[in-house]
């Protein structure tokens, strides 16, 4: 398991606890700086000890993987996921556009699935949308929707018996403040991937007329005729403090003390 993967993992169970990075890293013994290296994914400059130490705090353990005691991480993190895909299929249906989710393809030992297909026959175009609550490495997310979109032309003839002369290349993020920031700090990159904006994006899915590749910050606000699905990103509260004392009470900095023994 990489540790970008690790660091979202940590991060959506801190959320589902209600817990601000200040909470847990209190609870855990350690300072709010190191909770935010192991969400942004930098695990090599701790220890798995603390490694260790944060995840059980939150119901899990660490031993190259991250085993959560309630059930299925990938689930966990899916459901962002599943919002979002449910929010643009919306927006699809009210531009007039036919919305297939999860196209799976396997064509000369190269397979994947694409998130979302959009479909406008009267136009001749295909939309190919990646969409992505998280971007772990730029490199595979931007190589592997080249990929879907390459074979785009034949699958969409094997499957529905027409080949579109437009296809949209279309990278969805919800619009969060931390997206902004990896989208800024490698803007020549994406640029280059995906110089369409939200806007033009928005735009070509209302009238679609040949290719294009964009990025879509995609909004609460957007899609005013279809159902709206809150996709960014929520501050945490303070939680109350019964929730923290009983945290606490169980937490292994808490039982360290109680035999002796710092925080670690």
């Amino acid at each position: 398991m990489d540790d970008q993967r690790v660091g979202a993992i940590l991060r959506a169970l801190r959320r589902r606890r209600g817990f601000r990075q200040s909470d847990l890293a209190s609870i855990a013994g350690v300072s709010q700086s190191t909770i935010s290296l192991v969400e942004r994914g930098h695990l090599g400059r701790l220890s798995i000890s603390a490694i260790r130490t944060i995840l059980q705090v939150v119901d899990a353990r660490f031993d190259g993987n991250v085993l959560w005691r309630s059930g299925d991480v990938d689930r966990l993190l899916d459901s962002r996921h599943a919002s979002i895909q449910q929010h643009v299929a919306g927006i699809l249906s009210a531009c007039g556009w036919q919305v297939v989710p999860e196209v799976s393809y396997s064509r000369y030992g190269e397979r994947g699935s694409i998130d979302l297909v959009g479909l406008r026959i009267d136009t001749r175009c295909m939309a190919v949308f990646e969409i992505k609550s998280e971007v772990p490495t730029l490199e595979a997310t931007h190589r592997k929707h080249d990929e879907k979109v390459r074979l785009a032309p034949s699958i969409c003839f094997e499957r529905w018996g027409w080949r579109p002369i437009g296809v949209g290349r279309i990278l969805v993020m919800p619009e969060s403040r931390q997206l902004r920031r990896l989208v800024n700090s490698h803007s020549t990159i994406f640029r280059a991937a995906y110089p369409a904006s939200s806007w033009q994006v928005r735009r070509w899915l209302q009238q679609p007329t040949g290719s294009l590749s964009g990025l879509w910050f995609l909004s609460s606000s957007d899609g005013r005729g279809a159902k709206r699905i809150h996709v960014s990103r929520a501050r945490v509260r303070r939680p109350p403090d019964e929730l923290l004392a009983t945290a606490m009470s169980v937490s292994p900095a808490s039982n360290n003390e109680s035999r002796g023994m710092g925080p670690g």
